[in-house]
């Protein structure tokens, strides 16, 4: 297997050039007699926009956390930039940045001391350590803010500065935890105009977990994991299809007699989600009226709208997709990594 040295100084091999960046092959992870993760497989090209999505305990933190090289599979590979997550966990560790779910600077030093130490721990080369700041800095338009203290910058602010920690040392694959949580609709955007622009100038791989569908729908393809296992993996437009029908969603005054009547008069299972009845029919805006007119059960809202990724999700599931916390693990990674370099 060839290695490769890119210009930020890491190796690669060079294998992965025109190979799955990211690939997964039956893994499987088993906590005693529980099986957290049970025999999926997936591959992420190189520069592909790749979104990870499961519910509480579907499996997608323990899949993270084998990926990242925090926890060993029971059986099964996962290869990272062309390296082993078990046998070769330094190189795995080189080739991925982190932007966390939850704050991880140190608000008492400014930008320009967090994105140096980050350098020292990643062992960016001093030949290109203050021009790689530079860039990442000015890219995420902070260069002016070097000096200031972390603790003065806005919550936009100090999510661009983790995203250009996460790319100082050219990760080639960058893992995204719930990047724009708690961000307004504005900064959200702007944030992931630098991502998409650093995908296509620099092709760096992204690995996104978001709760938000919106952000979903920007990614090339999607995996749904449920139960430990890969449910559904498609572009968002092919999963979409999966519903493919309008979906009418309902609140009635006795929601168990509803279901039965959407049962008996239309032959359609009406689902629970939230505090509403949700069922898919052809023709939606030609369904509703009769539907209105001749429904016996009380309404006291009915709403109309064409499917999205929550749908599929809910399709596919069961159940509502809630957050998940996978940020601990990330932290966790940087704080061995660190460990590691300083001894």
């Amino acid at each position: 297997m060839g290695v490769r040295q890119h210009a930020s100084g890491m190796y690669y091999n060079v294998e992965t050039v025109n190979d799955y960046i990211v690939k997964v092959e039956n893994l499987v992870k088993k906590y005693g007699e529980v099986t957290a993760v049970d025999g999926i497989s997936f591959t992420v090209a190189e520069g592909e926009v790749f979104g990870f999505l499961g519910p509480n305990g579907a499996g997608k933190t323990t899949t993270i956390s084998i990926l990242c090289t925090l926890s060993r599979p029971t059986s099964g590979k996962a290869l990272i930039n062309g390296f082993d997550v078990v046998r070769q966990q330094g190189q795995v560790r080189q080739s991925i940045g982190l932007v966390f779910q939850d704050p991880s600077l140190d608000e008492r030093l400014s930008a320009l001391q967090n994105l140096r130490f980050h350098a020292l721990v990643y062992n960016v080369p001093a030949s290109i350590r203050e021009q790689r700041i530079e860039a990442v800095l000015k890219m995420v338009e902070l260069w002016d803010r070097r000096h200031g203290e972390v603790r003065t910058f806005s919550g936009g602010m100090k999510r661009r500065l983790e995203l250009a920690r996460g790319l100082l040392h050219n990760p080639r694959v960058l893992f995204l935890d719930e990047p724009t949580l708690g961000l307004d609709p504005q900064t959200r955007n702007r944030l992931w105009e630098y991502i998409l622009e650093l995908r296509r100038r620099e092709s760096t791989t992204i690995f996104l977990t978001t709760h938000y569908m919106d952000e979903a729908d920007k990614a090339d393809r999607i995996a749904v994991i449920d139960h430990g296992k890969i449910v559904a993996s498609d572009t968002p437009e092919m999963l979409k299809k999966i519903v493919g029908r309008d979906v009418v969603s309902v609140r009635t005054d006795d929601d168990a007699r509803a279901a039965e009547e959407i049962r008996r008069r239309y032959s359609i299972e009406a689902r629970r989600d939230g505090d509403d009845l949700t069922f898919e029919v052809e023709g939606g805006e030609e369904f509703l009226p009769p539907f209105l007119r001749e429904f016996s059960t009380r309404i006291l809202s009915v709403s109309l709208r064409r499917p999205s990724l929550d749908d599929v999700f809910l399709k596919l599931t069961g159940r509502e997709l809630r957050r998940e916390e996978v940020s601990d693990i990330f932290r966790a990674m940087v704080q061995q990594h660190g460990r590691r370099a300083r001894h």
